[in-house]
């Protein structure tokens, strides 16, 4: 029997003009893929809204391959889509005494540059407010806030708490808002002898860092919706800010922020003492 079977075998292939052996081979791809398939999954577990770029990174596979394997098998990220509401120039405001002094800055170290703007997260029908700090060079959220109000308070409480942890910046910026602008922001700033930076009137994408982070932020974040008390909202609020700190990897940097900073300064140490 199995002569016989070696025989028709070999038949077949003199009759296709090719090698025997190719009819025994099993094509390595199909099962390739179903691994790859796996792989990817299983990222996604954790990082539910990696796109293809990033899933690459984390498994150090080629993205080209990623890319080819989720379509094969109809693989999507999560992609919440966002109700965005923009904030509104105040057209009667008068001109801001600050200029936008880092337009031209080419920013090379952690803390020499930080942008901080705010966001409006609607939820159960009413609205809380999340002020955020990010250092420009190494994306790392360095301050929060969330309050009931959009206020002086609210940003003044990011900065503080920016201040408590790490190295006071060289430069801070934010867009003209009235929270920003405000006698008690302003002296804080100044008194931490820090140097205010201002986007132009109806000009964000001068603060295009804290866009891009809010962006992110609420399409990664999931329904607001969906938890059922305000507390349980805010701690959800914490614990996605600390992923995106320390373990979502940043396609710009190669990996997330914290680790960033700390290859950095490990460089930047090595360098010292060679």
């Amino acid at each position: 029997m199995i002569n016989k079977q070696k025989g028709n075998k070999s038949a077949l292939a003199r009759k296709l003009g090719i090698s025997r052996s190719l009819l025994y081979y099993e094509h390595k791809r199909p099962k390739n893929d179903l691994k790859t398939k796996d792989q990817i999954e299983e990222v996604l577990k954790t990082h539910k809204a990696y796109g293809h770029k990033r899933i690459a990174l984390d498994l150090n596979l080629n993205k080209k391959r990623i890319l080819r394997v989720m379509k094969k098998f109809g693989i999507k990220p999560y992609r919440r889509r966002s109700r965005f509401i923009i904030k509104k120039a105040d057209l009667n405001k008068p001109p801001t005494q600050f200029g936008n002094l880092i337009k031209d800055l080419v920013v090379t170290r952690p803390n020499q540059v930080w942008c901080t703007d705010f966001t409006y997260i609607q939820y159960q029908g009413k609205f809380i407010y999340l002020a955020t700090i990010i250092d420009r060079f190494t994306r790392e959220i360095v301050g929060f806030s969330i309050s009931h109000f959009h206020n002086r308070f609210l940003v003044i409480d990011a900065l503080l708490k920016a201040l408590e942890t790490y190295q006071k910046a060289e430069f801070i910026h934010s867009d003209q808002g009235s929270e920003y602008d405000s006698a008690d922001f302003v002296d804080l700033v100044h008194s931490q002898k820090i140097k205010f930076s201002m986007s132009k009137k109806g000009s964000p994408w001068e603060n295009g860092y804290q866009e891009s982070f809010y962006g992110k932020f609420k399409g990664e974040f999931g329904d607001f919706n969906r938890f059922e008390t305000i507390g349980e909202l805010i701690e959800e609020i914490y614990h996605q800010i600390y992923y995106y700190n320390n373990q979502r990897i940043h396609t710009a940097l190669k990996t997330n922020p914290h680790q960033f900073k700390v290859n950095y300064l490990l460089n930047k140490a090595t360098d010292k003492l060679s």
